[in-house]
């Protein structure tokens, strides 16, 4: 009986063990997620200053100069604004793929290891 109960004991301590490192990796590459997405919003930030300084620049050339300058200088700033847009959605993209920022396959895995105990300490 000792036996039973010491080997049983191991092997939970192996289980613990191994549902700790799944956490472990679960939760790293969530916040790989986490860091893309925020690089990505980072750089939608960046851009959108940029877009905001060719607006001024369009403005000042639309006041000086004929229209093919300003034109010119409008096409460059919806460019601009366009590429902000992409690299803000492609950033909450990649935060939407690591919400929760919980170990969802480890928290499933202990219920199913808790469960499967219950039932053989029934038996």
């Amino acid at each position: 009986m000792s036996e039973l109960v010491q080997r049983a004991s191991q092997q939970l301590t192996e289980l613990v063990r191994g549902e700790l490192r799944l956490a472990q990796a679960e939760m790293k590459e969530k916040g790989k997620r986490y860091g893309r997405g925020g690089g990505l919003f980072g750089g939608a930030g960046v851009v959108g200053f940029l877009m905001l300084q060719a607006l001024v620049a369009t403005a000042i050339a639309a006041l000086a100069v004929p229209l093919p300058v300003w034109a010119a200088a409008l096409i460059v700033t919806a460019v601009l604004g366009v590429l902000a847009a992409v690299l803000a959605a492609t950033g909450k993209k990649q935060v939407g793929q690591a919400a929760p920022p919980a170990p969802e396959q480890a928290i499933d895995s202990v219920k199913a290891d808790v469960a499967t105990i219950k039932e053989s300490a029934r038996r």
